[in-house]
């Protein structure tokens, strides 16, 4: 397992640690010059890169193997220094600073509020995301063909997939009316989401109403008002905050038996009911390969497309249908890649 903690040096506190991750910081980064030393005796050329992220997830371990299976190994090749805002976001401006000052090769993000951080200190740091959510509307690059600048990474087809969720919800829930979107408002990654998620509704006759968060702090008044409307499904906008705040949302849905509707089917496997996504582990191995390209391959960010996932995952748990006292259709499951039961 990798080390998950250290930044610069610094160590989280004991406390926050278990056994594992304490081991892999004592035996890992944590002596970052001690590690710079190892490395220099393997290779002429030692790699660091920074890693942002809210927090760390597991699909994150995807990425680092497939840096491994292209000959990056931690502790002798590469350093990895790695920040965790723990769901607020106005920490990722300190931590683009420290980026600078570090003499970091690239950038990985995990949200796009990290990759406005960084590029709004340097123009020059490569920055990988592995899913970036409307990176053109946003801005972080010119087009999904041509980048043009310092960005580049996998493409989240939140947005388009809207339309498709929406219609599987109504299958199991032939009468819905009205559907709560929750979202992270502050992520503007998220607007154009939001907007193609409302123009579908109203084309599929549903009504949507939107109950945004912006910090950790906004998850229970949210939950306080979508339990007082009363919607007939949550349909939940995966970004790096919801994600942290899954287990949360998941159970607040079971509380109120409030059939669900994700991107990932990890949400499904912590009790969701159903989601409809790209395979997470999958575009983070796939953004290893981008790293690559960059940092051996010398190739620009400016000029590698951001890729698109092709293949799609329905997940249901049938165990929350029981719980919630939802019946699903017999055909609608032979349709699903995973049926958790």
């Amino acid at each position: 397992m990798l080390s998950r903690s250290t930044w610069l040096g610094q160590q989280m506190p004991f406390d926050r640690l278990n056994r594992r991750e304490f081991i892999t910081l004592v035996g890992g980064a944590a002596a970052a010059w001690p590690l710079a030393a190892r490395a220099q005796q393997h290779s002429g050329r030692i790699w660091r890169i920074a890693c942002l992220a809210h927090r760390y997830e597991s699909f994150y371990d995807a990425l680092f193997q497939g840096l491994r299976e292209l000959g990056y190994l931690e502790g002798r090749n590469l350093i990895v220094e790695r920040r965790y805002a723990e769901g607020h976001a106005a920490r990722f401006d300190e931590f683009a600073a420290e980026i600078v000052r570090a003499n970091i090769d690239l950038v990985v993000v995990i949200t796009t509020p990290a990759a406005l951080a960084v590029r709004k200190v340097s123009t020059t740091i490569p920055i990988v995301h592995p899913a970036a959510i409307d990176p053109v509307g946003t801005g972080l690059v010119t087009s999904l063909a041509h980048p043009g600048g310092n960005v580049t990474g996998l493409a989240v087809l939140n947005a388009e997939l809207s339309a498709k969720r929406l219609e599987l919800l109504r299958e199991i829930l032939p009468q819905i009316s009205l559907v709560a979107l929750l979202w992270n408002s502050a992520n503007p990654a998220n607007t154009l989401a939001w907007k193609e998620t409302e123009s579908a509704a109203r084309a599929l006759g549903i009504g949507l109403r939107s109950d945004e968060v912006r910090d950790v702090k906004d998850f229970d008044s949210a939950f306080a008002a979508i339990a007082e409307q009363r919607p007939d499904a949550l349909l939940v906008l995966q970004d790096a905050l919801t994600l942290q705040y899954r287990k949360q949302i998941v159970e607040f849905a079971l509380r109120t038996r409030l059939p669900s509707m994700f991107v990932g089917k990890e949400w499904v496997q912590d009790g969701g009911l159903m989601s409809y996504g790209d395979r997470l582990p999958e575009r983070y191995r796939r953004a290893a390969q981008i790293i690559d390209r960059i940092l051996k391959g010398g190739e620009k960010p400016a000029d590698i497309p951001v890729d698109q996932p092709t293949i799609f995952e329905l997940a249901v748990n049938l165990k929350t249908a029981k719980a919630i006292r939802i019946s699903i259709p017999p055909a609608f499951l032979t349709r699903a890649d995973e049926v958790i039961e």
